[in-house]
Parts: C-alpha cells; structure tokens; sequence
C-alpha cells in the first residue's frame, strides 16, 4: 500500500476520533471547561481583588524572609516595573494561570509519583508515557484542548497541565524509591504499619525531591502559559502574540520583561523552599 495512503488513513482516523469524542462527550468538556475557568477566575480574583501595592508588598515580604532583605526589595520594586509598564492585569493574568495549573497538575501528578515510587510495574508503565509528553513539541496539545474546550483559559489550563506533569510525577516517584532500605527495614521491624511507613519515613525523605518537582513544575507552566496565549489565554502571553501580530516591537519587549521578573521572583523563592527541606530527613 502507498504510505501517503496509509498516512492519510492514520489522519482520518484521528480527525474522527476527535469530531467523535466531541460529540458525545461535551457534556462533559463543558462540565470541565466551567471547572477550569471557575478555579482559574477565583485564583485570578484573589491577586486582583487588593491594590498592585499590596501584592507587591506581600510578595517582597515573602521574598525578605525565605531569602533576605535584598530580595525582597527587589522583588516589590521587580512587580512595581510591572505595573508601571501597565502590565499589571496581565502580569496578574500570567500568575493566575500558572498558580491555577501547577495545582491541577501536582494534584494529579503527585499521586501518581507516589504510587509509581510503590510500584515498579507502574513506574515502568508511566516512564515511557512521560517521555512522549516531555518529547512533544508544546503547540501539539493546544490543538486537541481546543477542539475539546474551545478558546480561552481552560484550554490554557489544560495544555499546560499535561505539561507540567511530568517533572512532579518522575522526582516524586524518584524520591519514593530512594528512601533508604535500613529505615524501610526498621519501621517493618517496629511493627509500624504501611500508612505509618509512608508518612513518617517514606515522604520525608522523598520531601526535598518532591519540592524539586514541583519548582521544576512551575517553570514549565511558566514556559507554557506564554505560548498559550495564542489561544485567548489572556496575561502576558497573548500581548506578546498579539504585540507579534501588530509588530508593536516595544510592548512585546515590556511583556518579556514582565514575563522574566515574575519567572524570576517565583523561581527563587521555590529553590529556596527546595534548599531548606533538603536537610530535613
């Protein structure tokens, strides 16, 4: 058989799997496009709702006592930028989807990295469905999420969750597996049972890995929710595309800048968190 043939086949079968799913299950995608866009809108609300000076404020104080004083003015003065530049909303915007994504994916990761860290049936069975995830080119999952979701922040939700999984699942399960056999062997000794195991041994141990998910795991929504905005995401990302489109060079340069300070700012306090549970057994 010709392969275009085939090629065409394998392409019609996906395009009528899809228009299939579609059809007979949009009650639920619109059950769960109304979920994603009511936890995304009361994220969204909680860091709109105060002044730009309050947000501000209270991230340079985190940044103050998780790092030191340095930080934290730089931190306030990094958002003041932001809202100077008259991206606050959009900065706000950016914030909001990746905090609303990095929770939907560590609540579905996490489990699963602790259950592939029991298991190593599982954790065979997942490695290679997390590589194919982490291999494709980002763009892919924007195309069925917007066949399923349509356009808007859910979609954004949805694609940058299924990209941020996998760094939480595989250092979740990686630090599972590397609690050390003679405290395994000591909590079986003292008779302690399997929820027993796993919460005073197992997990504090694997705490300083699972901390490194999840930073791993914001940066990739980071990265993700920017390309987003080609799909009426909002924030940050859809003025850089729209700024593309328009070739208005000096407010897609003010978008990046915000886009950087926020990455910034997030990233170190997260490294931070990581640092200081690594000392804890």
């Amino acid at each position: 058989m010709d392969p275009s043939a085939l090629a065409d086949a394998f392409d019609t079968w996906v395009d009528d799997a899809l228009i299939w799913v579609s059809d007979h299950g949009a009650f639920l995608f619109d059950g769960l496009r109304a979920a994603f866009e009511g936890f995304y809108d009361g994220v969204l609300t909680l860091l709109t709702l105060p002044p730009w000076l309050v947000i501000a404020v209270i991230l340079g104080l985190i940044g103050w006592r998780l790092i030191d004083l340095r930080f934290g003015i730089l931190t306030a003065v990094g958002l003041a930028i932001c809202w100077t530049m008259g991206l606050w909303p959009e900065t706000m915007s950016t914030f909001a989807l990746v905090i609303s994504s990095t929770c939907l994916a560590l609540a579905i990761g996490l489990p699963i990295g602790v259950l592939a860290g029991l298991s190593p049936k599982l954790d065979r069975a997942v490695e290679p469905l997390l590589d194919l995830i982490q291999t494709m080119p980002p763009y892919i999952y924007l195309l069925p999420a917007i066949a399923l979701l349509g356009y808007g922040p859910a979609t954004a939700l949805m694609a940058t969750l299924i990209v941020a999984m996998p760094p939480a699942i595989r250092l979740t399960s990686l630090g599972i597996r590397r609690t050390p056999n003679e405290f395994v062997e000591l909590g079986q000794a003292t008779g302690m049972t399997n929820g027993q195991m796993f919460f005073k041994i197992r997990l504090p141990f694997a705490l300083p890995s699972i901390m490194a998910g999840i930073n791993q795991c914001l940066m990739m929504a980071f990265g993700m929710v920017v390309i987003a905005g080609i799909v009426g995401s909002g924030g940050l990302g859809e003025t850089i595309y729209k700024a593309i489109r328009t070739l208005d060079i000096a407010k897609s340069i003010d978008a990046a800048i915000a886009i950087v300070i926020l990455t910034i700012v997030i990233d170190r306090l997260t490294q931070t968190i990581v640092r200081t549970g690594k000392g804890k057994p």
